[in-house]
């Protein structure tokens, strides 16, 4: 299924807001190839930067949502867009909203931009250096005990 078709099969009412959020993300961040693939049980655009997951983008039942990897990994920027967006419903990588009045294209285009900036493979490395430093200082402390 294409983008364009997986749109239309949403309800009618959602289909120009998720059409340009999905423009948004694809002009905003150039990193990212789109795809529709199953991601927590149901099927969404994905947006694949090299290597990793970045960004999916659903219609549910009550509501849309926007899943935001890049969000997650930075706090700084999940606290300025919490701030920003204060209709929709942040959540730990991702943001739920029923229309463009709770998610608005302008304040999405920032968001996107911002974190269009942010390289996941170099965020996990820095995630996994930090962990095994963790884990050896935690073994040097235990031989010495």
């Amino acid at each position: 299924m294409t983008i364009p078709e997986f749109i239309a099969t949403q309800p009618a009412e959602r289909q120009e807001l998720l059409a340009q959020l999905h423009e948004i993300i694809i002009q905003k961040d150039k990193t990212v190839t789109p795809v529709i693939a199953p991601m927590m049980g149901k099927d969404m655009i994905i947006y694949n930067a090299p290597g990793t997951f970045k960004y999916g983008l659903a219609s549910v039942k009550n509501y849309m949502s926007l899943h935001v990897l890049p969000m997650y990994g930075a706090p700084v920027i999940y606290e300025k867009y919490k701030a920003l967006l204060k209709d929709a419903s942040f959540q730990k990588g991702c943001i739920n909203f029923n229309n463009a009045t709770e998610m608005p294209l302008k304040i999405v285009k920032e968001l996107i931009t911002d974190c269009s900036k942010i390289d996941l493979r170099a965020l996990r490395e820095e995630q996994l250096k930090a962990r095994a430093k963790k884990t050896a200082v935690k073994k040097a402390v235990a031989k010495k005990k």
